[in-house]
């Protein structure tokens, strides 16, 4: 039993590392089914073609946009047997601290599929789209709060500075709410996966404004956040890490957009989207939990 556990605590490190990198992965790769029109390269679900799991030689929709959706398709199985396998290790190696989180895994995977499902046969309906969006980025955060904790368990802190717990959720809440946007200004763009995509009714430029303003509201929470007396090193140095990635990620969304939202910088653009997200979210983890 205890060369079990011994196997599945070393397991451990490595199993979440690569969920986290596969629920992330998953965002870029859907952004790519996204810029080449890929969206409806299986017109069906769960099936590709009807009577057939599998892209098949001549369909309408193209042997490229076939192969590209249903490579999508296929690295969310991987993640599913990543997720499973996460749990098998924190189940044999007895951290009941982390059972909650491999399980929401699990479960948001399934969720996934079922989304998927639900995007294809409304034909890409940008809300259906922007709801699988947000629900991998729900995903990456407990796969980043589980990563954090591979090596030994974590507890909330008591921490009596209000002000710094405050200035660290409305930073949260502020990086959810730019992302939410920045989905609805996606939905509302040209790259809509399939020519007969519907879109959101938004006016490009009035939406556009909106998420720039949430990107510098954060910015200035950020600011005053990093600026504030009695940080620990942790949330100092995420905060840090956090701001670059946002400077640079900033750039990046202006030079999209004068630019036209060319292919290449909208994938770079959501890569930078889970960067970003992922440092807010070991921002808020580091004023929260602490070492057990």
């Amino acid at each position: 039993m205890s060369r079990t556990r011994s196997l599945a605590t070393r397991a451990l490190p490595g199993l979440s590392g690569l969920l986290l990198f596969l629920q992330s992965a998953l965002v870029i790769t859907g952004g790519a089914v996204r810029v080449t029109g890929s969206g409806l390269g299986c017109p069906t679900w769960p099936e590709c073609t009807p009577g057939s799991y599998t892209p098949v030689p001549g369909q309408a929709e193209g042997a490229m946009h076939a192969w590209i959706e249903f490579g999508n398709r296929l690295l969310t199985f991987a993640l599913l047997f990543a997720a499973l396998a996460t749990v098998i290790a924190i189940l044999r190696s007895g951290r009941r601290d982390l059972r909650f989180l491999g399980a929401t895994q699990v479960l948001g995977i399934l969720g996934q599929g079922v989304l998927g499902g639900i995007t294809v046969l409304t034909d890409l309906n940008p809300l259906a789209v922007g709801s699988h969006l947000l629900l991998s980025i729900l995903l990456i955060a407990a796969a980043t709060s589980l990563h954090s904790r591979r090596h030994h368990p974590y507890v909330r802190t008591s921490s009596t500075q209000v002000r710094i717990s405050q200035l660290s959720l409305a930073h949260i809440n502020v990086a959810f709410i730019a992302i939410t946007i920045g989905t609805l200004v996606t939905g509302s763009g040209p790259h809509a996966g399939d020519v007969d995509a519907p879109r959101l009714g938004f006016a490009i430029t009035t939406i556009t404004r909106f998420h720039s303003l949430s990107v510098w509201l954060l910015m200035a929470i950020t600011l005053v956040f990093l600026f504030s007396k009695s940080l620990n090193f942790e949330t100092k140095r995420w905060l840090r890490i956090f701001l670059i990635l946002a400077i640079a990620q900033g750039g990046l969304g202006y030079i999209q957009y004068f630019l036209g939202v060319p292919e290449g910088l909208v994938v770079l653009h959501l890569l930078g989207s889970v960067l970003v997200w992922i440092a807010a979210w070991r921002i808020r983890l580091s004023v929260v939990r602490k070492a057990a």
